[in-house]
């Protein structure tokens, strides 16, 4: 039974328990309401709480203030991504439209941990939970910094949290405005008080649903400013070089070691990448024993490998992921699997040995490989000879032979292990210079998209599994050992959640905040246009319509576009 399926079988008999409590009243007795899966759990604890935090009335209203220009912004933004990715997805029809992948399916559009492919359940839900107090814990200070009652407050459950809220007194928030400049003026009569409640103006409104997305932005800064600044100072790369297979009969295997562990000494010598162990490893008589220290699961161990003889020398070279059809390599014989080893007499041992000598060739010119059979690096090389053709594409003067190549990983036979070269310490530079670029446009994309496709596609989803071996606290996180790993993965999820909530809430869609705002000053705009309350209502309610449809049909066809081309 596969996890999907075991996911689905608890949903559903959650649902089935809500349904059965609810019909029985349970619910309600605890001030619990269901709308099919999802609980609504209120509370009206924590009002003296909320009044305490509301004191600097001043503060809040500033607060406020910065974050409606600023939800402004965001709402520009926002809607201009949705446009140009609606003009890619349309334009790519008929076309190269995306096959249907993680990044278009409906779990991946909502941010529920463990629901989510891209984000990790523990870290998910610790970010979910402090971007949702946070965002609605602002709405309710500063209703009551602008007299609108909060009802309750609570969370949204769907077996897990999906979503918070404060409930203040719709019938003021959302009163209707008869004065053009101060808002509405209409009152009514509270039925648990006996007070007047006077209806929030447009901008007393605006304050409060701006507060939610201000305070997701502060936190999200916060945080990466904590996360980008000291937390990955405290962080250093222990090594490049990974161990990628191991020999069942080699004396690295017989001595502990293990795949996927991280080398970084070898004797009293560091190896920083694959090169380091390769070359150290070659001036290794056989009968000697060597100490290899390497880390798994974030702990060094040293393990004493028995060098008793080598078994063939160091090979490196050029490997054929795969051959062109009907190519001067097809014809020659070489294929996929092979290791090309040398060219004319030339030694290839790195993909700038075999460009270089290639830039140099010219169609017609004969050539001479060398390349080892797949899986056969101890055997002495086939020599293949073949005529360079032209380029397919008739671009370019030199020759071509028809291969995608790649480098292979390095190989130190006398250990019996495969070694492999992660970026790991480039990656970590990469990830300290995004600061550095939040000039251009470019590094805030980057921010954006960081735990779905990083810097090449491959996601950075923080500092955890084998991923993590390639680091180690230093500095000041010496003392912190792994948990130096624990407050970078919170701090990044923390950091992102709150900035993509605070900018998805910016979008100018009902019953998001943005849209709520963004039609309260369009109604005002309206009124001093038209001089009619009605009409202005009317046009704001129209217009903010039409954009919540156009935005939901615009995820609609993100989601489904590449499978209606596709097929499901």
């Amino acid at each position: 039974m596969s996890n999907t399926t075991i996911a689905i079988a608890i949903f559903l008999f959650y649902w089935i328990v809500v349904s059965y409590l609810k019909k029985r009243g349970t619910l309600a007795k605890y001030n619990i309401d269901a709308y099919g899966p999802i609980l609504m759990i209120r509370t009206e604890r924590g009002q003296g709480l909320l009044k305490s935090l509301a004191r600097p009335k001043r503060f809040w209203r500033l607060f406020a203030n910065i974050g409606i220009p600023l939800m402004f912004a965001g709402m520009v933004a926002m809607f201009l991504v949705v446009i140009l990715s609606d003009i890619a997805m349309l334009t790519s029809f008929g076309g190269q439209t995306p096959e249907p992948g993680k990044f278009n399916e409906p779990q991946n559009i909502f941010l529920i941990p463990g629901v989510n492919d891209f984000i990790p359940l523990t870290w998910g839900i610790i970010a979910l939970v402090v971007t949702l107090v946070v965002h609605e814990f602002s709405h309710a200070i500063l209703s009551i910094v602008e007299n609108v009652r909060v009802k309750s407050m609570g969370i949204l459950l769907a077996l897990v949290p999906i979503g918070g809220f404060a409930e203040p007194d719709e019938e003021q928030l959302f009163g209707v405005s008869r004065d053009e400049n101060v808002g509405s003026s209409e009152s009514s009569i509270d039925e648990k008080s006996g007070e007047t409640k006077k209806a929030a103006t447009t901008n007393q409104r605006s304050r409060i649903l701006a507060a939610g997305v201000m305070s997701n932005f502060v936190v999200a800064f916060i945080a990466f400013l904590l996360f980008f600044g000291p937390v990955l100072g405290g962080i250093g790369s222990v090594s490049d070089a990974m161990i990628t297979d191991v020999n069942s009969e080699s004396p690295a295997n017989k001595a502990g070691i293990d795949e996927n562990m991280v080398i970084t000494q070898i004797n009293d010598t560091q190896t920083r990448n694959a090169n380091d162990v390769i070359n150290y490893m070659m001036n290794v008589s056989p009968g000697s024993t060597v100490e290899v220290h390497a880390v798994k699961d974030g702990t060094t161990s040293t393990y004493e490998v028995d060098i008793q003889d080598k078994e063939h020398e160091q090979v490196q070279g050029i490997y054929i992921s795969d051959v062109v059809e009907g190519s001067p390599a097809e014809n020659s014989g070489l294929e996929k699997g092979m290791l090309i080893v040398g060219i004319d007499n030339n030694s290839v041992q790195s993909i700038n040995d075999f460009s270089n000598y290639m830039e140099n060739t010219s169609p017609g010119q004969e050539v001479e490989i060398k390349a080892l059979k797949p899986n056969q690096t101890d055997a002495s090389p086939e020599q293949l000879n073949l005529t360079l053709a032209t380029s397919p594409d008739g671009t370019q003067d030199k020759g071509f032979i028809g291969i995608f190549y790649e480098r292979r990983n390095l190989e130190s036979n006398s250990l019996g292990v495969e070694i492999g070269n992660f970026p790991a310490t480039r990656y970590l530079e990469m990830l300290k210079s995004i600061p550095s670029r939040l000039d251009e446009l470019g590094g805030w994309i980057i921010i954006f998209g960081l735990p779905i496709v990083g810097f090449g596609g491959e996601g950075f989803r923080g500092f955890s599994g084998t991923f993590a071996q390639f680091f180690e606290p230093i500095g000041w996180a010496e003392p912190l050992g792994i948990g130096i790993f624990w407050l970078a993965n919170a701090l990044l999820w923390i950091a992102w959640l709150n900035f993509y909530v605070g900018l998805f809430n910016c979008l100018p869609a009902v019953p998001l905040d943005g849209g709520h705002v963004f039609r309260g000053y369009l109604q005002s705009f309206a009124q001093r246009i038209t001089g009619s309350e009605g009409s202005a209502e009317n046009i704001a309610g129209a217009v903010t319509m039409i954009l919540t449809l156009f935005i939901l049909i615009s995820f609609a066809i993100m989601i489904f576009g590449p499978y209606i081309v596709h097929g499901f």
